[in-house]
């Protein structure tokens, strides 16, 4: 029996090595683009992405408008339609493993259906059973409960047997609010150590690789 039978992954820095390689250098292109003479250090960007969330820092601290978080969405999906991360060895074999000892696979994630669906199928060959992404108006997307929520009200999951796995604050924030338990994905944030501690303080359980998280899923 499976320890989770409804497993629900984040994508960008949890499934696929997408933050460093390419949602960050497409941001520093299209930052120069919006506000010339702007610019933004990595470790800015990972810790704007974590609090307060990508939409939350470009409003806040670049003073996005919504026309422009539009642009920037538009023109984002254009560069990872030619731009494809790679995965973090091992976690193909979690997607794999969940779905052939007959538990379902959700995505929550601050991408798009489209890529998410294209790096799957390119990297492990299947589908996620469903995705809630950037796609999603705002007020459905994490941290708001509606994807939890969702799949508790149409897949009939109780509480207990959901995991979230996520490696940005946002996600804590989601699962928190409907009483569903998270694990951090630290592999993608050993750098950060700020990051390390307070998701480390807050999530249920923390993993370094995901060859512990899958131990502590299937064994």
């Amino acid at each position: 029996m499976l320890r989770y039978p409804c497993l629900i992954l984040d994508h960008d820095d949890t499934v696929v090595q997408s933050e460093t390689t390419i949602n960050y250098p497409y941001f520093c292109y299209i930052l120069d683009q919006f506000r010339p003479g702007q610019t933004i250090t990595l470790e800015e960007y990972l810790h704007g992405c974590y609090h307060p969330g990508f939409a939350g820092m470009c409003r806040e601290k670049y003073g996005f408008t919504d026309r422009e978080l539009r642009e920037e969405y538009k023109g984002w999906m254009e560069y990872v339609r030619t731009h494809i991360p790679a995965p973090y060895p091992g976690m193909d074999r979690i997607i794999r493993r969940q779905k052939e000892e007959g538990g379902m696979l959700f995505v929550v994630s601050h991408s798009g259906e489209e890529n998410i669906k294209r790096d799957y199928m390119t990297h492990i060959g299947i589908e996620p059973d469903a995705i809630y992404g950037w796609d999603l108006p705002e007020h459905q997307r994490k941290p708001n409960s509606y994807p939890l929520e969702h799949i508790m009200t149409t897949y009939g999951f109780r509480k207990d047997q959901m995991l979230v796995v996520d490696d940005l604050k946002p996600a804590w924030q989601m699962a928190t609010n409907v009483g569903v338990s998270v694990a951090f994905a630290a592999w993608s944030k050993e750098t950060v150590p700020q990051i390390i501690e307070e998701m480390t303080a807050l999530c249920d359980f923390t993993f370094h690789s995901p060859e512990k998280l899958e131990e502590f899923l299937f064994n």
